[in-house]
């Protein structure tokens, strides 16, 4: 009966985080392409956007201009820009991305 209750157990405990982290990852990672964010949504978007850069400060700035004129911000904390072509594509004087 124990080796039963242990088993059902881990098996809730299992289901329950597999919902947490399906939850959890949707939620900020803010896939879905241009147009799929409010200007509201910005912030929360670009601080997980920045969360592995050194140079927070300037990257969440950025990308908040970027998200606001954009209204995107592509998944993950580097790469993935193909996801949002207005982010991807605004440049700077120089000719550089401009957005993070």
């Amino acid at each position: 009966m124990a080796k039963s209750s242990s088993l059902l157990f881990s098996a809730f405990f299992f289901f329950f985080f597999l919902l947490f982290a399906m939850a959890f990852v949707i939620d900020i990672s803010h896939a879905g392409g241009e147009g799929s964010l409010t200007k509201e949504q910005c912030p929360k978007a670009c601080d997980f956007r920045c969360s592995a850069t050194h140079h927070r400060g300037n990257c969440i700035d950025l990308c908040n201009k970027c998200c606001e004129k954009c209204l995107c911000v592509p998944s993950g904390t580097y790469g993935h820009k193909e996801e949002c072509p207005c982010y991807n594509n605004w440049k700077t004087k120089e000719g550089t991305p401009k957005c993070p």
